[in-house]
């Protein structure tokens, strides 16, 4: 073969190389780009159901820490009201205690020039408006 036939024969190839390529790109890309979409749309929905798994595990989280929080304030209610009911058991029969604690509080709310209430037999404070007005 000469030269000028071979210049044309890969001339001739090269124009059928490019000629397939702007065909493979003219036909392939369109697919190619809902192929693309498609793989996209699924990483999303992959995403969307991890995010969601992870609401799910702290909606759990915070539901467990509510209920052990719950626990807990109960035995705190229970041991307050043990409490209670010792200090209760201890005072029932302790009227002469009591009257001394009263004297007591009386004593040192003097300092801080506090009313105090002293409530009568029948349950009745007695009332010392007049001696405020002075």
């Amino acid at each position: 073969m000469s030269d000028g036939a071979q210049l044309t024969l890969m001339g001739t190839v090269i124009l059928f190389i490019v000629a397939g390529l702007i065909a493979l790109f003219m036909f392939g890309g369109p697919h190619y780009a809902v192929w693309q979409k498609g793989m996209a749309g699924q990483a999303e929905l992959r995403q969307a159901e991890q995010n969601k798994q992870i609401r799910v595990e702290e909606a759990r989280a915070q539901m467990e820490a509510a209920k052990l929080l719950a626990e807990a304030e109960i035995e705190r209610a229970k041991g307050v009201a043990e409490a209670n009911r010792i200090i209760g058991e201890s005072l029932k029969d302790s009227e002469a205690y009591l009257r001394y604690l009263w004297v007591q509080s009386i004593s040192e709310g003097s300092a801080n020039r506090q009313i105090i209430y002293i409530p009568t037999e029948g349950n009745l404070p007695i009332l010392e408006a007049s001696r405020l007005n002075q």
